[in-house]
């Protein structure tokens, strides 16, 4: 009896110490930060910051829908949504709005003539495919419990004044969390929820790079808001890392003219008039931020403010 109860104890700790997890723990597949590419680290930190609303992000998804899931059927949605947000904001180099009371508008239709947004990107998203799975494994004297979660996300970036999708991909992500005992004694967990946003955290992340480098290698563009008694009132200021002294060009918009193999209406080259110099910065807050400017070098003569735009010197004009 003795050598019985001997050999069962010696079982239990040979069996303790072959238990895959001790502590409830959670694990995701790969890093949830961004990785930014080695390009992206040399663009300087005080470069202009382009504006990006993030004006929906969709649940295409069953998981969360349905009549007991009334109130929560944009969950998924609205937490990818907060993730990008969140990781885009952290890069330094965007201004970030949200907009989500326009989830329910038709991008794929919409006439950027009559659409105005603060932004000149706009991005769209969806949570294509969501989903959990409970596993066991049971030994002799030992169990196992995994949770997993995956998520697959997908993203578009749209110029608001072409309408043109300017990127397009998407990403796939998953997180687990991982529970063991053995002879009855060891960690046990219940539902975890945090491997939701883990696993679309993950999905995402993957996607970050691209999108950042995408925006910015897009234009930065300001807009003249007024011209007149010598003075060129630009929008922006300080939030967008503008300063006093800096110069910018100013161009007259390019004819739009419709692709008939694709239907995206294309602006032509535009034409340069001149350079404007920042005089003065106002405002306190994204809303009201202006730059009070003067030419130093060409006209802009009679021509309508709207058909205007400001943009960077080009590489090797004088700054």
């Amino acid at each position: 009896m003795k050598r019985f109860i001997f050999l069962m104890v010696i079982i239990a700790i040979f069996l303790g110490g072959c238990a895959t997890v001790d502590k409830p723990e959670i694990r995701q597949i790969e890093s949830n930060e961004p990785v930014i590419s080695k390009t992206l680290e040399l663009v300087d930190d005080f470069s202009l910051k382009r504006k990006v609303t993030i004006v929906r992000f969709s649940n295409e998804t069953r998981y969360g829908k349905g009549n007991l899931f009334k109130n929560d059927d944009q969950q998924i949605g609205r937490q990818a949504m907060d993730i990008l947000s969140t990781k885009l904001t952290k890069t330094g180099k965007f201004l970030m709005f949200e907009l989500p009371e326009l989830e329910g508008f038709n991008f794929a239709e919409f006439d950027s003539s009559d659409f105005t947004l603060a932004s000149d990107y706009i991005v769209v998203g969806s949570v294509s495919e969501f989903g959990r799975s409970n596993t066991s494994d049971v030994g002799l004297l030992s169990r196992t419990k995994k949770q997993n979660a995956h998520a697959k996300v997908n993203i578009r970036l749209i110029n608001l004044k072409t309408g043109q999708v300017i990127y397009a991909e998407e990403g796939s992500g998953e997180a687990f969390s991982e529970t063991g005992t053995v002879l009855g004694t060891g960690s046990k967990a219940g539902y975890d929820s945090s491997l939701n946003d883990k696993a679309i955290d993950a999905a995402i992340s993957k996607l970050v790079s691209n999108i950042v480098e995408n925006l910015l290698n897009e234009p930065w563009k300001a807009y003249i808001l007024d011209n007149s008694d010598g003075q060129i009132i630009m929008s922006g200021g300080k939030s967008q890392n503008i300063k006093s002294g800096d110069k910018f060009t100013v161009i007259k918009k390019g004819k739009m003219v419709k692709n008939p193999q694709t239907g995206i209406k294309i602006e032509l080259p535009g034409e340069k008039l001149g350079i404007i110099q920042v005089d003065t910065l106002m405002g306190n807050s994204l809303t009201d931020e202006i730059s009070i400017c003067s030419m130093v070098e060409g006209d802009l003569g009679e021509i309508d403010i709207s058909e205007l735009y400001i943009t960077e010197l080009e590489a090797g004009e004088n700054k």
